[in-house]
Formats: structure tokens, C-alpha cells, sequence
């Protein structure tokens, strides 16, 4: 995993195979959706691996041990609808526990700016590490309005997870937001006239869903 300045960029073999499969236009709905989630797991597994954790005396079938516990309030996953809901069950997978907010945003095809539709965040926010979620991270408006939403309420610990990015989004989110951990499992060449990610793989949302 590659990293500098809070931004980390996952060269994992697993997540690039996988990145490769969900590129493929002829990759369907069904496949495409698993895929998401898998990706969300291994992504997570390096975005969590700073959690806090706190000795606990747990009781084995041998003898009682001191072990490790994840302490505090457990992780709050907010996906950005539409399309984030697809990373929701790969976190949950590696944290059961954690709480499950949504934030709405809809992009105005015009401005490609977001536009707010709904907000619902898990409470106390304030007191959990917040894992922000949107496969692709385009011109990262979406992202820095979610993150701007997340703060307003009270949360400090984000990190925001994405599978696809364009140079232009990851510079805006980290200039926006400077404290904000950025994981992104492939950073792509650029946005093109209509604001989507080349390469890329399409409209994700339209993918997961199989909507268009």
C-alpha cells in the first residue's frame, strides 16, 4: 500500500485483479455487485488497521489470556447513495457491530455538483471512527460535500474509501479536507468533458443496481 499525506493508494494483487474484472464491460450485475463488496473487504481490512484496541482478559478452553479487543465506540459506515451502499456488507463483514448511516447526494448533470437529498448519521457520531463510502470519487464533490455533512454533525474521524478515483477528485477531497484519510484502490488518468473517470468503468451505481 502506497501512501503520503493521508492519501494511500492499495497496490494489493487481490484488489487490482479484481479492479480489473469490475473495469470489463462485460462483467454483469450480479458478478459486478460481488465484486464491489470483495473489493470493500480487502480495502477495509488496510483502512482499519489502525483502530484502537485495548487488553481484555479473555477465558480460553486452556487457561484465561490477555488478548486484544477494539475499544471505544465501534465504526460508524456511511455510505453515499446510491452507489456506496454496494461497500456497505464488505465493511460489516469486518466490523458486524458497526453502525450504518446514509448520506444523499445526487449530481447535478449541469453544474456536476452534488445536491443534497437526505442525511441520517448513527449517534454519537462524534465518538466513533467514520468510514465514508462511494466506489468512485470523480470530481469529488460528492466526497467533500459528504464529509462536510459528516463534520457538521459532530464526526472527526473519516476516512474515505473509494475504489476508482481521478486525480482531479483525490486533490480536491485533500485539499478540502486535509485530516481525512483517502483510500483509493486505483488512482485513474483523468475526468473527461462529461465529469466521469477514464478509464474507469462506467456509472457504478447504474452497475450495482443494474439500472441505467
Amino acid at each position: 500500500m502506497n501512501n503520503t499525506e493521508n492519501i494511500f493508494y492499495m497496490d494489493h494483487p487481490l484488489i487490482q485483479h479484481k479492479i480489473s474484472m469490475l473495469r470489463d464491460k462485460r462483467t454483469g450485475t450480479n458478478e459486478f455487485r460481488k465484486l464491489v463488496e470483495e473489493i470493500a473487504v480487502l480495502m477495509g481490512y488496510e483502512a482499519f488497521r489502525d483502530l484502537p484496541v485495548e487488553k481484555a482478559e479473555i477465558e480460553t478452553p486452556m487457561e484465561v489470556c490477555q488478548s486484544y479487543m477494539i475499544t471505544g465506540k465501534k465504526l460508524a459506515v456511511v455510505p453515499i447513495l446510491r452507489a456506496g451502499l454496494g461497500m456497505v456488507n464488505g465493511i460489516l463483514t469486518l466490523v458486524p457491530s458497526a453502525k450504518v448511516g446514509h448520506i444523499g447526494l445526487c449530481r447535478n448533470h449541469e453544474t456536476h455538483e452534488p445536491e443534497e437529498y437526505y442525511c441520517k448519521l448513527p449517534s454519537p457520531i462524534e465518538e466513533r471512527t467514520i468510514a465514508a463510502l462511494d466506489p468512485m470519487l470523480a470530481t469529488g464533490g460528492s466526497a467533500v460535500a459528504a464529509v462536510d455533512f459528516i463534520k457538521a454533525h459532530g464526526g472527526r474521524q473519516i476516512k474515505f474509501l473509494c475504489i476508482i478515483a481521478a486525480p482531479e477528485g483525490v486533490e480536491r477531497l485533500h485539499k478540502a479536507h486535509p485530516d481525512v484519510q483517502i483510500y483509493c484502490g486505483c488512482l485513474d488518468r483523468c475526468l473527461n468533458e462529461d465529469a466521469y473517470i477514464c478509464p474507469g468503468l462506467g456509472d457504478a451505481g447504474d452497475r450495482i443496481f443494474g439500472t441505467k
